[in-house]
């Protein structure tokens, strides 16, 4: 089992990641309090341990903005939390090469909306919502096949990754858990992925 550690946006988070070393480091490029433009990403990207795959965020963004992304090598996966429907999707794998995650969001009656057969789509992430912070009711899952890899998001932290690990998704998601008073905590981040490389 796989991990992200989300929402990176200062030197020492690099720091941090490169030590723990988890599977995916994620760039948002979305509004958030952790959004860093292309430019602080490239930076941080460059200081980014060679084994870790970067990804980046994105809502609703331009498809070349990410192409351009991807082709500079800045991100090596595109993460999507917005209204991207198939024919987006299919313009931006026109453009390069970018494997894709597609977000399904569970709503707040925690259900989970259908989970689409995509053609263009290599991976699902099943959120509560991008930046939430929040964990939805896990049960959910249990009522939809899901056919393609999928990561979990959405709340996950050091007291429910036992129960995250439970449900066998691809890879864990962790933003906000990583975190204490709003920034990455490298105790943290390296307990978080001691956890999956042990549950491997």
């Amino acid at each position: 089992m796989k991990i992200k550690i989300c929402g990176l946006f200062r030197s020492e988070d690099i720091d941090y990641v490169n030590e723990a070393r988890p599977d995916y480091a994620g760039f948002v490029f979305a509004q958030s309090r952790r959004q860093v433009s292309p430019e602080k990403a490239a930076r941080l990207r460059s200081r980014l341990d060679g084994g870790i795959v970067p990804a980046g965020v994105f809502v609703n963004a331009p498809a070349a903005d990410i192409a351009a992304l991807y082709r500079d090598g800045v991100i090596s996966i595109a993460q999507l939390h917005g209204s991207e429907d198939e024919d987006y999707i299919k313009r931006l794998k026109d453009l390069c090469a970018v494997p894709v995650i597609r977000t399904i969001k569970v709503d707040e009656q925690n259900l989970l909306f259908p989970v689409p057969c995509s053609l263009f789509t290599d991976f699902l992430l099943i959120d509560s919502g991008a930046g939430s912070g929040k964990p939805f009711n896990w049960n959910a899952l249990k009522t939809h096949e899901i056919t393609k890899p999928w990561f979990l998001a959405g709340g996950i932290n050091l007291d429910n990754i036992e129960k995250a690990i439970a449900l066998n998704p691809y890879a864990i998601d962790v933003s906000s858990g990583a975190e204490t008073d709003g920034l990455k905590d490298r105790e943290k981040i390296i307990r978080l992925t001691a956890r999956l490389v042990g549950s491997s």
